[in-house]
């Protein structure tokens, strides 16, 4: 069966924040300008939003400017931030410390971004946008000169052995004038795209975190709405980056959520039991007593900033939003930087395919990003992150040098270091006993991508990908203790054995797979290489 084709002036790759508000402006220039641009927005999650999971603390800016009627048109965002508090962790106590400028949330919001997501898809649509969920881009087409042609969705009905059966669909081919990557954080198409066009040439690597977030149903009586809480210090050591975050929303929810950056260097170190311990804490548990674990969910997260971001456009398409890296550390915030991107990106595509004469490449917008709030944003702050590489005290010490002092202006700009080579081998790290889950506050993996609702079909290609069987038992176990069985915050990876020890192997439970990406980053030999599974699969995130 030939895979059937469609015709579109641009396709987009992903229906987030920044894929969302590219596809409303190039609408918007459409009418303004009154020219017909058909858009197609193509998404990988069963729904828009099944997939969307961030803190998460909006800052409004490039609503405003993308939408400023957005309060009349019923946005959600009912939660405005009242009060900040920054704490540091010991083992039993919490001292408050001043809130540094970025962390200070005033006019801004305490939201559901996958809420807000299926909000903008709501506006896209009635712009004249079509959107297609659950239609997973799996493949970049090419035309013969090399210049991006749109992607093709993955087929249907593929069988574990790589076998059509029954339900055999191929997928369709969604060819575009102009394609716009906004698969967010390390997206598995812009990964090829990086390669073939070399757009990572003279930038500092890509540095990451991991998020894991629950989000909770508590006591009426402990609800402050509009309450935004960081932390940082305990249970991670001092030299381990990461924090934690509590959002007080409406209706008697809060998020909470924990970040550890992915350049940790114990191979013994689980992100996902260092965040169920952080919910024990003397200060942090009474919030948590009596209520209800609602939903469960982890993604990575940029860190790289300024010194990361690549070349944003080449022949054919460019690069929006966190698949781009655009994202402010300091201030734990990028959904207005994606917003602002994708919106950035339109204007240049719009006029890449209006012009007088049609270009094959939107070459304007790089220069507009680096025009815009977003650059300025970036720099300022660029030298915050890779500064923790003195731990923690070191790092909060140069913070508030750089920010108090130097005011972003400092003279140097730091370096990143690639996050997989950061472990050290299991024999030089110490290894860390993590206490039992009580089932009331703290719980298992297990558990927890329960009520994720991630499913996947199980008939189907591995979409967790290995270059090399042998190296997980080789190089993996042999050196690191099989640190993805930690790093995965869903159970994926799991080493199995006879009943004395011998014979291991890995087995990839990828049923559980929450897409966060952690192991495609994090992996010390990158072996494993995340692929899209089939459309809809993969978490279905009801409020996160």
């Amino acid at each position: 069966m030939e895979r059937e084709s469609m015709e579109f002036d641009v396709v987009i790759v992903g229906a987030g924040p920044s894929g969302l508000a590219s596809a409303i402006r190039l609408r918007q220039l459409a009418d303004e300008k009154g020219r017909e641009i058909s858009v197609c927005v193509i998404e990988k999650g069963s729904e828009v939003g099944a997939h969307i999971l961030s803190g998460a603390v909006i800052e409004p800016r490039a609503l405003n400017e993308l939408l400023p009627d957005w309060k009349e048109r019923g946005a959600p965002l009912n939660t405005p931030v009242t009060e900040d508090h920054f704490l540091l962790l010991g083992k039993s106590r919490a001292t408050r410390l001043p809130t540094p400028p970025p962390m200070k949330n005033h006019g801004n919001y305490i939201v559901s971004l996958g809420n807000f997501c299926r909000w903008l898809g709501e506006q896209a649509e009635a712009a004249g946008v079509e959107i297609y969920p659950g239609f997973a881009a799996a493949e970049v087409l090419y035309e013969e000169n090399g210049k991006v042609n749109g992607v093709a969705t993955g087929d249907m009905g593929i069988g574990k052995n790589g076998e059509q059966m029954a339900n055999y669909q191929p997928g369709f081919e969604l060819h575009a004038k102009q394609t716009i990557f906004a698969e967010g954080c390390h997206g598995s198409l812009t990964k090829t795209l990086f390669e073939k066009y070399n757009l990572r040439e003279g930038v500092g690597p890509q540095t990451y975190g991991i998020g894991i977030k629950e989000l909770w149903e508590i006591d009426p009586d402990k609800h402050n709405p509009g309450s935004v809480v960081h932390t940082i210090g305990w249970p991670l050591d001092t030299g381990t980056y990461g924090g934690s975050f509590l959002y007080h929303l409406e209706d008697n929810q809060v998020s909470v959520g924990f970040v550890i950056g992915l350049d940790y260097t114990n191979p013994h170190l689980s992100p996902f039991d260092e965040f169920q311990r952080f919910k024990t804490h003397p200060k942090v548990r009474p919030t948590f007593d009596g209520g209800r674990r609602i939903a469960y969910g982890a993604r990575a997260i940029n860190e790289g900033g300024y010194q990361s971001v690549p070349k944003l456009s080449f022949p054919g398409g460019v690069l929006i939003g966190c698949t781009a890296g655009f994202l402010n550390v300091p201030k734990i915030k990028g959904s207005h930087m994606a917003m602002k991107s994708g919106m950035l990106a339109a204007e240049a595509v719009f006029d890449a395919l209006t012009g007088e004469a049609e270009q094959a490449e939107a070459a304007s917008y790089e220069a507009a990003i680096k025009k815009s709030w977003i650059w300025e944003e970036l720099r300022r702050v660029r030298n915050i992150r890779p500064s923790f590489k003195w731990g923690m005290w070191g790092g909060l010490v140069y913070s508030a040098i750089d920010t108090y002092l130097l005011r972003g202006r400092a003279p140097w700009t730091m370096k990143h270091h690639d996050d997989h080579r950061a472990l050290k081998k299991a024999a030089d790290a110490p290894k860390i006993e993590y206490p039992k889950p009580d089932g009331e506050v703290s719980f298992d993996r297990l558990s927890s991508v329960f009520i994720s609702n991630t499913n996947h079909e199980e008939n189907q290609p591995a979409h967790l990908m290995l270059e090399d069987e042998n190296v997980p038992i080789s190089v993996n176990l042999a050196e690191y203790d099989a640190p993805e069985q930690r790093y995965c915050p869903a159970g994926v990876y799991e080493i199995v054995a006879e009943d004395d020890g011998s014979n291991p192997k890995l087995q990839i439970n990828a049923q559980n797979c929450v897409h966060c990406k952690t192991c495609d980053i994090k992996d010390p030999s990158q072996n494993i290489n995340w692929v899209v599974p089939e459309g809809g699969g993969g978490p279905n995130y009801p409020n996160m």
